[in-house]
């Protein structure tokens, strides 16, 4: 919950439910609070299912929001929290993919039935403290399985968008998924397309969200995945796999799925083709990453098959290029998923750019000072982190740019230009290319630190400007 601490959001909960039953209604946790309660992890949220009506819920609440009243789905609002409350309902006749044609108000069983898999059909009463299981769910959890209600392709053909929350759910919970389940979302897989993108979206922003741990640890302790990577310590590695797995990678982002043919050179790169340089990378995606991490870490090589070349006199394989492409390439990936416009060129600038990191030692000290002071630095720089530890897991550049950015930090009076357009224009130049010139020329000299001051920033551009007045 926004607002409230965990505890007083499970206390509201319990109270709503039982407010319910005090009025004569059968009331229950549902869904996938049910799930994470049972398995020991601090639910999100709490959804609630009644055979009370909108009018009776109203009735019973004083604040409440009617998101769905003829679906039946209320919120009730407490202490400025939100609570689902749903009256139980069964559905039936999906045409589009995702929208029930036929909503019937009807009883617990049938409200479980109709959900998408089992450990999210199960029902809870908190009062009584007694669980309620319809679907098998329970088995499930206990067996660690990711299994539809009922036949997979007609759960699946109710919401095509479950093909894709399957794979979420095993990743999220370290979960298998139950080989008929598996076998329907291989098959069904192309279905995922006729989903709108901001759908997709945000199913795959939860999958890559960084700083999740796996919930139930791996069967296996240790091993290796399907390509011969070593098995993934986050969500986000585990998800990268299981949409490869699932054929879904192929739908959603064909660019990513054609990483599995790119072979690189195993002098740079020992861990193989580019997919698994990727899944390496997110397993060691740090709990509190920037937001768009992973996506840097997808995109940063999503042109390399597009670009290789191999040498036939040496056999190195070469992308020229790649990064520029492949900053390209990101803006129309994202921009086909319906990213925010600022998120597509933040992670557009760390792909264009995560090839700069390799010749920064070496750099003149203004250039690279214009590189640490770019917005998305800290992106880039977490990005080139991963890119070391995701291949020949060297970090000596990454440690020259966080002293070199320590530096720079002692120094503030540097960070800000000392001189501007305004400037200029006092001496009485005119904007034209010259001008912008003239600022980049002492800008490079303080970052540099040949001009210490804005005095002597100002002398430097008088004598700059002169000589740009006498030049005909």
């Amino acid at each position: 919950m926004n607002g409230l601490a965990a505890a007083e959001a499970r206390e509201i909960a319990v109270q709503i439910v039982e407010r319910l039953q005090r009025a004569g209604f059968a009331a229950f946790w549902v869904g996938g609070c049910v799930r994470d309660f049972l398995l020991g992890r601090e639910p999100g949220d709490y959804d609630i299912a009644t055979d009370a009506v909108p009018d009776e819920i109203e009735r019973l609440f004083p604040k409440t929001i009617a998101v769905g009243r003829k679906f039946g789905v209320m919120v009730v609002v407490e202490q400025g929290e939100q609570f689902q409350v749903a009256t139980f309902r069964a559905e039936s006749d999906y045409q589009d993919g995702r929208h029930p044609n036929q909503v019937s108000f009807g009883d617990p069983q049938a409200d479980a039935t109709r959900r998408d898999f089992t450990i999210n059909g199960l029902f809870y009463d908190p009062v009584r403290q007694t669980l309620r299981d319809w679907v098998g769910g329970e088995a499930d959890l206990r067996a660690r399985v990711i299994r539809t209600i009922g036949k997979p392709e007609a759960r699946f053909a109710e919401d095509h968008l479950r093909l894709l929350r399957a794979v979420r759910f095993a990743a999220q919970l370290g979960f298998e998924i139950e080989s008929e389940t598996l076998a329907a979302v291989r098959t069904l897989a192309p279905k995922i397309r006729t989903i709108s993108a901001e759908r997709v979206r945000d199913e795959l922003v939860k999958l890559f969200k960084p700083g999740q741990a796996v919930l139930c640890p791996p069967r296996e302790e240790a091993g290796y995945g399907a390509h011969g990577v070593a098995r993934p310590a986050t969500i986000a590695s585990r998800g990268l796999e299981l949409l490869h797995e699932t054929g879904l990678l192929a739908e959603i982002l064909p660019e990513i799925a054609a990483c599995l043919a790119c072979e690189q050179s195993p002098d740079y790169h020992p861990e193989g083709n580019v997919f698994n340089h990727l899944c390496l990378m997110l397993a060691q995606l740090p709990a509190d990453a920037h937001p768009l991490l992973p996506w840097a870490v997808l995109l940063h090589d999503v042109a390399k098959p597009v670009t290789a070349e191999r040498d036939p006199a040496t056999g190195s394989i070469h992308f020229y290029r790649h990064e520029r492409i492949g900053a390209e390439m990101a803006v129309d990936i994202m921009t086909r998923l319906r990213f925010p416009k600022q998120q597509i060129e933040d992670v557009a600038t760390a792909v264009r750019h995560h090839m700069q990191f390799k010749d920064a030692p070496k750099m003149r000290k203004a250039t690279l000072r214009r590189m640490l002071l770019r917005p998305t630095f800290r992106l880039e720089l977490a990005l080139h982190r991963l890119d070391c530890l995701g291949s020949h897991q060297r970090l000596d550049v990454h440690e020259f740019m966080l002293a070199e950015l320590a530096t720079l930090n002692r120094q503030p009076q540097i960070i800000p230009p000392f001189v501007t357009g305004d400037d200029l224009l006092a001496l009485g130049l005119k904007p034209g290319p010259e001008f912008g010139a003239m600022l980049s020329e002492a800008r490079d000299l303080q970052l540099g630190e040949e001009l210490k001051t804005r005095e002597e920033a100002l002398g430097w551009l008088r004598q700059r400007a002169a000589k740009s007045m006498e030049t005909p």
